[in-house]
């Protein structure tokens, strides 16, 4: 909570302009603040006089202790007749299985469906000790409402350490709103994730336009929770021999508790240059390309390797490729089998998105560019030299 020591305060009003939530006033000529304070501490970094303090409540060691575990968010790819997990889902289970080792306790998957045929051995296979299984009518497709009740049904009922998330559109959706109603921390887009010797997770994540890594966790209340974007974390080896225990979890839902519904699905038939998040190889442009129609020689190339194209924030600007294309901080995270840079400098926003890609190939004409510290193999020159070469030897290549 926020004290006010109304001895100190002056009423010089700079916490008053300087709330970014507008929870100060001054009533009876004394400073006052009321339920939008979400106690941010912008105000007691601008008090001159010491007047503001925040006075938060420490979890005691015994209530930090009732909560063990660590459960992940399992999202299921629908698209086949037996709904399985998605890729990310995948990866999160083997870092939450590399955590629940640090932490000597269990690996929890939780998965809500409205689907008998549901594959729910994979979890198990990938590391998890147990299954929650949450079964209902109303969870055939997702619902902010809907999978917020029940998730939060379950976290209340099982009290894991940590749960995790992965960063798709709804798990970024899913995510705040459980971490809002059970009044929880939520690190978004992690790229880092440890258990320190305080048996806290240090959640890291890009700062600053990804200028810094910050590294943060959430020790006042449990569990700790985290949204990580795909292809952040390798996926584990499968292990058919690991199986995992499932439960059934009692689901209560009422129709008039979801406040929208799902009326019709489109899906576009997508290209290579549509979806870049599970491509096997990628080919990346940046600014050096110089114009837009330097990009088709990148785009046949990528179409030879059987990949697809992708570029960085800079010529998305430009307009040269839709944003579904952008490898980044502020695009997508990728980790293709291989990834060709060419003309791109290699910023730290552009790194954090491409990072975790297995070989590295990288062109440019600076010999000082960043992208070269990161790639498997660097060649210094112009890109609209060297890849013409490289896509007739692939040619050649095929031909015999």
């Amino acid at each position: 909570m926020l004290i006010i020591d109304h001895e100190r305060c002056t009423l010089c009003k700079l916490c008053i302009r300087s709330c970014p939530f507008g929870a100060f006033f001054v009533e009876e000529n004394l400073l006052q603040v009321n339920e939008s304070c979400t106690l941010c501490g912008t105000c007691t970094n601008v008090c001159r006089f010491n007047a503001l303090h925040i006075e938060r409540k420490l979890a005691s060691s015994e209530e930090l202790a009732k909560y063990k575990g660590v459960m992940v968010w399992i999202e299921l790819d629908d698209a086949a007749d037996l709904p399985k997990p998605k890729k990310v889902s995948l990866e999160l289970l083997g870092k939450g299985h590399q955590l629940a080792n640090d932490l000597g306790e269990e690996l929890i998957a939780v998965v809500l469906t409205d689907s008998e045929a549901v594959d729910l051995q994979t979890p198990g296979h990938y590391g998890a000790d147990r299954v929650i299984l949450c079964r209902h009518d109303l969870l055939k497709t997702y619902s902010t409402d809907g999978f917020t009740s029940v998730l939060c049904a379950v976290i209340s009922s099982n009290k894991p350490a940590v749960v995790l998330y992965g960063a798709t559109p709804h798990g970024r959706d899913l995510a705040p709103r459980v971490a809002a109603r059970l009044k929880l921390g939520l690190t978004a887009d992690c790229t880092g994730l440890e258990i320190d010797e305080k048996r806290q997770l240090v959640q890291t994540r890009p700062a600053f336009g990804g200028n810094i890594m910050a590294s943060i966790i959430t020790p006042y209340n449990r569990p700790q929770t985290s949204t990580v974007r795909p292809n952040v974390f390798p996926i584990p080896a499968l292990d058919d021999k690991h199986q995992a225990v499932v439960e059934n979890f009692t689901v209560t839902l009422t129709k008039a508790a979801i406040r929208t519904r799902v009326v019709e699905k489109n899906y576009i038939e997508e290209g290579c240059e549509e979806s870049i998040e599970n491509a096997r190889v990628l080919v990346a442009a940046g600014r050096g390309c110089q114009k837009a129609s330097n990009l088709e020689l990148l785009r046949t190339l990528a179409c030879q390797l059987g990949g697809g194209l992708a570029g960085s924030r800079a010529i998305v600007e430009q307009g040269w490729i839709p944003h579904t294309q952008q490898v980044g901080q502020s695009g997508t995270t990728v980790g293709p089998e291989l990834y060709i840079a060419a003309g791109i400098s290699g910023a730290i926003q552009h790194q954090v998105g491409m990072s975790s890609s297995k070989t590295i190939i990288a062109v440019n004409k600076d010999p000082e560019a960043a992208i070269f510290k990161l790639a498997d193999l660097g060649v210094v020159g112009d890109a609209q030299e060297i890849l013409p070469k490289l896509s007739k030897l692939i040619e050649q290549d095929v031909q015999k």
